[in-house]
């Protein structure tokens, strides 16, 4: 008897519908799953097998045929556990199929209970999508389900009650969509920045570039406060719209980097991966083509300390995904293209031994061992940065000041505020923010006086500014416009965007 049942294949963030056919026929006991399923899911049978038995269901000792459909889509994980096990409980008439279209996901442990399954919130919407009205996840995993809206979300505990409620016997009650959770505005993965003593010019660049989503470079001695500057990144950004973290949770779901207490990824991502990092590790790729670092920072922050200690080929890769926001992994098993959309934020110590630029201690590095430091980073990455901040050492006076700095909530809402111009002013379908303006939108939209004018034609000639450094210091001047509510650019606002560019001229 053939019996079919629905679920879904991930393939990057794109979901899959696939069909499960069963087939159980007279002949020699086997179980065959056929459809490119990978070890995971060939695994499956054992599984299924096991924990049919131990929920009190018959396991049909019979020639059993699994058919995953479309054969051509290669097929991954554990996801597959319980509608195959399903589509054999109703090929042998042990149960009857839902009146409704429903999608059936989990992993079963051996007793029959369902284990968490990574790609939930994908696999969940890509059913609402294509019409289904129910879905059957795990009960860990059904905050999660509940997520999208205009679906029914079954949690399901066992494999057992998942049989008693197909039956009529004992049926599960769906979880209702209560809306996405609020946040409340607190950022638990960051440093105020009142906690940072002096470096304001250092707290002005940041400020400048949290408003207009501009890439920064910290260049100092060690102990000069970047990394804490870039930590205290998060506490001034806007809080993510629920979009924003929509995008972000599905990364986080079938990266299997979800926490298993929090169903969405509320707060921005802030990814700060070590200089020892692969370039699989930071872009994405492995066997599976699972998200980097730069796709789970995406809608987020990226930090890289000691920028020049990274492998030359990583940095390398961010060049792409710097211009496009996505990055596209091809591999001899497939190609997936992930979203990575991010800020990079960047340190650096200026020379091996970090003193080359201190006002007191000396340097002990040869001037060629400071040139090679240097240049491990090469010029059109460095080119791709709209913000270069140079992080002296903090003087005495300033640590022991009782004064407290500004707050980070204070420079938060002049942020938000710069935001919801550049909001006002692009259509939100290809540009969000001023660093995504492209050219034809850099003469539309960054109207500059005449003065300003003047002193760009003299710094372009000048400094023999390249076209994209060009259009990076213009598209910064209107970050800091808009910071001034200024509804032009002046020679102000140009001025201190040019000193922003003295280490990334070229």
């Amino acid at each position: 008897m053939l019996a079919k049942s629905q679920t879904c294949a991930v393939v990057g963030l794109d979901g899959f519908i696939v069909q499960v056919e069963v087939d159980i026929s007279n002949g020699l006991p086997a179980f065959n799953i056929v459809g490119l399923p990978d070890t995971a899911v060939q695994e499956a049978r054992e599984r299924v097998r096991a924990a049919l038995r131990n929920s009190g269901c018959e396991f049909p000792m019979r020639r059993i045929t699994v058919n995953l459909a479309p054969a051509d889509l290669k097929k991954a994980g554990p996801a597959y556990d319980l509608p195959i096990a399903v589509g054999i409980l109703l090929s042998s008439g042990q149960i009857d199929l839902p009146s409704e279209p429903s999608m059936f996901l989990g992993e079963l442990s051996l007793d029959g209970s369902l284990r968490h399954t990574n790609g939930v919130l994908p696999m969940v919407s890509v059913a609402r999508e294509q019409g289904f009205n129910a879905v059957y996840v795990p009960t860990a995993d059904a905050a999660e389900a509940a997520l999208v809206e205009g679906i029914q979300v079954y949690p399901v505990p066992t494999l057992a009650a998942l049989v008693r409620h197909l039956m009529g016997e004992m049926p599960i009650q769906p979880i209702p969509f209560t809306g996405l959770p609020q946040s409340n505005g607190v950022v638990s993965n960051g440093c105020n920045l009142a906690h940072i003593k002096g470096q304001e010019h250092a707290k002005r660049a940041l400020e400048v570039a949290a408003a207009g989503f501009h890439n920064i470079l910290f260049n100092g001695p060690p102990g000069s406060g970047k990394t804490m500057l870039a930590r205290s990144l998060p506490t001034i950004l806007p809080q993510m719209t629920p979009e924003e973290a929509l995008d972000a949770t599905k990364i986080y779901s079938i990266s299997g980097a979800l926490p298993s207490d929090c169903p969405l990824i509320a707060e921005r991502p802030f990814r700060a991966p070590h200089y020892s990092i692969s370039n699989a590790g930071l872009v994405g790729g492995g066997r599976n083509l699972r998200p980097g670092e730069i796709t789970l920072s995406h809608r987020g922050v990226l930090f890289l300390d000691e920028l020049p200690e990274f492998d030359r080929t990583a940095l390398e890769s961010l060049r792409q995904p710097l211009e496009d926001k996505v990055v596209t992994i091809s591999r001899v098993s497939g190609s997936v293209t992930y979203p990575a959309s991010f800020m990079l934020v960047a340190a650096q110590n200026p020379c091996p031994c970090g003193f080359h630029s201190h006002p007191r201690k000396e340097c002990t590095c040869s001037s060629s061992a400071v040139a090679r430091y240097q240049k491990r980073i090469s010029g059109p990455l460095m080119d791709r940065i709209d913000i270069f901040v140079e992080v002296p050492p903090v003087e005495y006076e300033k640590l022991v000041e009782e004064d407290l700095a500004e707050d980070s909530e204070a420079v938060r809402k002049r942020v938000e505020s710069a935001r919801e111009v550049q909001s006002d002013r692009f259509d939100r379908r290809t540009v969000h923010f001023n660093s995504q303006m492209g050219a034809a939108e850099v003469w539309k939209i960054c109207k500059l006086d005449d003065a300003a004018r003047s002193l760009l034609q003299t710094a372009t000639n000048q400094l023999n500014l390249s076209a994209r450094a060009f259009h990076r210091i213009v598209k910064v001047s209107r970050t800091i416009a808009d910071l001034d509510e200024s509804e032009t650019i002046g020679v102000s606002h140009l001025a201190e965007a040019l000193q922003y560019r003295s280490r990334g001229l070229n």
